[in-house]
């Protein structure tokens, strides 16, 4: 009974280490700076937690290549897939992960392989890891950052500046048309 209670504890600790994922907010579009605030709050949750083994599927297969006998015989690509639709994906970052050669269109899924290890355990975090790289890239790519007070100032500037050479060249070609009428009389 002893035996079974420090695995028991590994086990738990494990998942607790793993955790939950937290729910993204359901936003479709980022379109002001509170739905940018609450994304960016999410992405920092996220980037805290795991993703955990049970919300992907894997399939293992030789890898390819050259790597000597044990590439023949042990089974070390790891291959990750996941459904586009999965709950922990946020809604806005899903166009996103469309456009990305990971995203399978006709499983509508996504599938990261990964054969940089040879210890098959190896390669599956490094799918892990890339899914979440994944899922940051994705939810971030929307994020609409606001302008500092600098560069609102900056940008104001130079619009200026573009109205004024604009009213100068305008002026000049103006004046260019004037001096063709000349008197023909």
């Amino acid at each position: 009974m002893s035996l079974r209670l420090p695995r028991l504890a590994l086990i738990l600790a494990r998942h607790a280490h793993s955790g939950t994922l937290p729910p993204p907010p359901q936003l479709f579009k980022l379109e002001n700076a509170s739905d940018s605030a609450t994304a960016r709050a999410w992405i920092d949750k996220f980037k805290a937690q795991e993703i955990p083994k049970s919300l992907v599927e894997f399939t293992f297969s030789r890898s390819s290549g050259p790597g000597g006998q044990n590439v023949n015989k042990v089974n070390t690509k790891a291959t990750l897939r996941c459904p586009l639709n999965s709950s922990w994906i946020p809604p806005w970052a899903r166009d996103y992960i469309k456009k990305t050669p990971s995203y399978v269109s006709s499983a509508q899924c996504i599938q990261i392989t990964s054969t940089v290890y040879r210890s098959q355990a190896q390669n599956v975090q490094d799918c892990l890891t890339k899914l979440c790289s994944l899922v940051v890239d994705a939810a971030s790519a929307s994020i609409v950052n606001e302008a500092s007070e600098e560069q609102k100032e900056r940008v104001r500037r130079h619009q200026r500046a573009e109205k004024a050479k604009r009213k100068i060249d305008k002026a000049k070609r103006s004046e260019v048309k004037r001096g063709r009428k000349g008197s023909w009389e």
